[in-house]
């Protein structure tokens, strides 16, 4: 954890030393390192068998705290909605 908050802090260090540069091809970057990291991700997930082993449980799992999350979101705008009105 504690690598984690360093490669953190020392990552806005640099972003507020580099603020004022130009650096035109910054989104690429952070675009395929967002891909090679994701790809890194389903490589360890896909070699746990532990994880592999119990994934029906956790789609289902998932699939009921997506379908919550998007029905509490969606009461919660129109009670917002209706007293934005008034």
């Amino acid at each position: 954890m504690f690598t984690v908050m360093l490669f953190m802090i020392a990552g806005l260090c640099l972003g507020l030393a580099l603020r004022k540069k130009r650096l035109p091809r910054i989104s690429a970057v952070v675009t395929l390192l967002v891909w090679v990291l994701l790809f890194l991700l389903g490589v360890e997930v896909g070699g746990n068998p532990r994880v592999v082993g119990s994934l029906g449980s956790l789609g289902v799992e998932a699939l009921v705290l997506a379908a919550a999350g998007a029905f509490g979101c969606a009461v919660l705008c129109k009670i917002l909605f209706r007293n934005m009105q008034k």
